[in-house]
């Protein structure tokens, strides 16, 4: 095992690492506004907001995540930036819209069950009080629903950057990309595999302490002490 093509490779390895990073933060932060949007219209009881969002959720849920990322990359977003007499932005954009469409579906579902374990009285209380819907939404349930909704989406913001490798099939130069280029050019097989591999349980091992803290952060016990 030859370590030190790692440190020849070393820029190529530091460019995904900070991609990877960039990847799953936009993705994370995209997600969260469309899956909250989604949860929404899927808790409206309104037919023509509840079937649009339910159809989006199944698709994106439904269909492997590489297929969605090949799909936008080489189909959808060239067909509309050519329809538009443009140059299309690139295999990056194209991984940012990619994971964000994909982890709001999954967010979606995060926070429609969120919401609904909160009691139905919270909301009537509230509203008895003289708040408007949204004002109890967003003042009364959401921070209630927030702390149950903590667990599942500290697994998806996970699931999400290591998901986030797949881009390196339309060739965005993630972690993933850096370790294949320098096992191809160098011939080496292990130890640019196992380099990446070794950041990926780091990245993730910090991400579920980090979680971890916030529900201990924002439990009921902790906000009883202040």
């Amino acid at each position: 095992m030859d370590w030190s093509v790692v440190l020849e490779y070393h820029e190529l390895f530091v460019r995904g690492f900070y991609t990877t990073i960039l990847l799953t933060v936009v993705g994370v932060g995209v997600g969260l506004v469309i899956g909250l949007i989604l949860g929404l219209m899927r808790l409206s009881g309104r037919w023509w907001l509840v079937r649009p969002a339910t159809l989006y959720v199944d698709i994106f849920r439904g269909t492997p995540l590489l297929l969605q990322i090949l799909f936008i990359h080489f189909g959808l977003i060239p067909t509309i930036w050519e329809g538009m007499g443009l140059i299309s932005p690139g295999p990056l954009f194209s991984g940012f819209v990619a994971l964000s469409l994909n982890a709001g579906a999954y967010i979606a579902e995060i926070f429609r069950g969120g919401i609904q374990s909160i009691d139905k009285g919270q909301m009537e209380a509230a509203r008895s009080l003289g708040m408007s819907y949204g004002q109890a939404m967003r003042h009364v349930i959401l921070p209630q629903a927030f702390r149950r909704m903590l667990p599942p989406l500290g697994n998806e913001f996970i699931a999400l950057l290591k998901d986030s490798s797949l881009v390196a099939m339309i060739a965005v130069n993630d972690l993933t990309y850096a370790a294949w280029t320098t096992a191809k050019n160098t011939w080496e097989r292990w130890a640019p595999y196992l380099t990446v591999g070794i950041m990926y349980f780091i990245l993730t091992l910090l991400l579920s302490r980090l979680v971890y803290w916030l529900e201990k952060r924002f439990s009921p016990e902790a906000k009883e002490r202040g």
